[in-house]
């Protein structure tokens, strides 16, 4: 926890609004994606699916391939706790599903489904688009899947899989994603494996979201290495995400933007 204080004090010092950036690209997502206050109906939907589950006092057992819980000591836990407290946040939801809505990708990925809260942003936001999502623990996808039927996500195929081995078996030469939302294992090594599975999947125009780039030391480190990668132009550090963007036409800039 100290670490993750420390670490917020010094991104507040760092980061800035658009009144700060000089690229028309960047300049134009922030003020039309992540700064637009104006509501929507589909955050209902959103406050709607939450509650359903912060409602569901039901225990479930759940299978942990990750970099494990800051919050869980048990992994009998109840759903409604998986809710409040490993999902994402409602402000970030509502972010997601601008950032799907104002880019309008047609393939999605999500590495991490837990229980759909993501999920449902990122189905929303582009109800044409084919989205695929990827958990390792059964017992949580079969809550995650219901809910995402109950909720009309219906462009979601919800896959049961150890992360590494389903990237791993792509076919790399179908399987472009225009955008991916990384909220799986969050360890060093994993998450630059996953980056390098991945990499032939890119177009000009991919967006990828990391999740918790600042959640440890070792993901700060990772952080770090993806931003100096070559094939990567624009980096955006919001704190709790990290978008990566891969256009050829951009001069490599790295922005640190409070949300």
């Amino acid at each position: 926890m100290l670490f993750q204080i420390k670490s917020y004090l010094q991104f507040l010092w760092n980061s800035k609004n658009e009144h700060a950036v000089h690229s028309p690209f960047v300049f134009h997502l922030l003020t039309k994606c992540f700064y637009d206050r104006k509501p929507k109906p589909e955050y209902s939907i959103l406050k709607k699916y939450r509650k359903s589950l912060l409602q569901n006092k039901n225990f479930i057992e759940v299978t942990d391939f990750g970099a494990g819980s800051k919050v869980f000591k048990s992994n009998t836990r109840q759903i409604a706790k998986i809710a409040k407290t490993a999902g994402i946040s409602p402000k970030r939801a509502e972010l997601l599903f601008r950032v799907v809505r104002y880019f309008q990708p047609n393939t999605i990925l999500e590495i991490g489904t837990s229980l759909g809260l993501a999920t449902s942003a990122l189905a929303l936001g582009n109800t044409k688009a084919k989205l695929i999502t990827l958990e390792g623990c059964p017992n949580t996808m079969a809550i995650a899947k219901n809910q995402l039927q109950n909720f009309d996500c219906n462009n979601v195929e919800s896959i049961v899989s150890e992360f590494q081995f389903y990237l791993s078996n792509l076919k790399q030469e179908t399987s472009n994603f225009d955008l991916i939302y990384f909220d799986g294992n969050h360890s060093k090594k994993a998450t630059l494996a996953y980056f390098d599975l991945l990499l032939p999947t890119t177009t000009n125009d991919t967006v990828w979201i990391f999740d918790d780039i600042h959640w440890s030391p070792e993901m700060e480190e990772t952080w770090e290495i993806l931003k100096k990668h070559p094939k990567v132009k624009v980096t955006i550090d919001t704190f709790q995400w990290g978008f990566v963007f891969f256009r050829r036409e951009q001069e490599k800039e790295h922005f640190i933007i409070r949300v």
